[in-house]
């Protein structure tokens, strides 16, 4: 695929009835960015996430970043398809809220049968590409430095800890103990919050999951700098890794 931007097909179009009785737009649309890989044919296929939160420029824009990146088809992605999503929840973007315009978390709504449109045609997309890793790019308002999380101790150590480390050389890292109310070693957390986005339960193997938080108190450029670096550190470790270990 050439085309750098995939819009919805008009089916998949978010139409929201229960949307005017909330006064907000008519219809919902999420953008999606499919990059082919090198040599036509992906080994992995990873998904990209931003915007969950509206009020959270940083992933949005490092998405388009990595976007612009790797539809130069570089070396290092040779083996993989990205899929990017950059703006998940694009009400709340219009008005500069965490929540969407509903009044909802969307990051809080995944597979739990939530009612919310944008959640419904993002758990549609998760379940029919069957990703091999999820990427969520998301800004903490209250660290004092970049962290993430991940599912999995293992992963944690040998995907997670590059990517920090990459991204630590321009926001130090968050090192306090507890985070967001985890405890956490390194700016590493193996828990999490429940109905954040995710690969449906049923999938296996199930797939990679790294959430990647940069500070808000950090000018933008640098927050959006580190997120570039981080994920493409964890793309490079995941290569890594699964000639070592397939299905890790």
């Amino acid at each position: 695929m050439n085309s750098a931007l995939q819009l919805l097909p008009e089916d998949a179009r978010l139409e929201r009835s229960s949307a005017r009785r909330r006064n907000a737009p008519e219809s919902i649309f999420i953008p999606k960015i499919v990059c082919p890989p090198r040599d036509g044919k992906a080994t992995w296929k990873f998904g990209v996430f931003g915007g969950m939160h509206g009020d959270e420029e940083a992933g949005i824009l490092a998405s388009h970043e990595l976007a612009d990146w790797a539809l130069t088809l570089p070396e290092e992605l040779q083996d993989f398809e990205l899929h990017f999503y950059p703006v998940c929840n694009p009400t709340g973007r219009a008005v500069g809220t965490r929540h969407s315009m509903g009044g909802y978390d969307l990051n809080r709504e995944f597979w739990v049968g939530s009612s919310q449109p944008e959640v419904a045609y993002l758990e549609g997309e998760i379940r029919r590409e069957v990703y091999d890793g999820l990427i969520s790019l998301h800004t903490d308002d209250e660290s004092a430095g970049i962290y993430g999380f991940a599912s999995g101790a293992l992963l944690s150590q040998q995907i997670l800890e590059p990517a920090l480390e990459a991204a630590d050389k321009i926001i130090p890292r968050n090192p306090s103990p507890y985070i967001d109310g985890f405890a956490a070693e390194r700016g590493i957390i193996t828990e999490g919050y429940f109905g954040v986005l995710s690969a449906p339960p049923e999938q296996r193997p199930h797939a990679l999951e790294i959430v990647f938080e940069t500070p808000d108190y950090v000018r933008m450029e640098l927050q959006v700098q580190a997120t570039v670096a981080a994920v493409k550190s964890i793309l490079s470790e995941y290569r890594r890794l699964q000639a070592y270990a397939p299905n890790l």
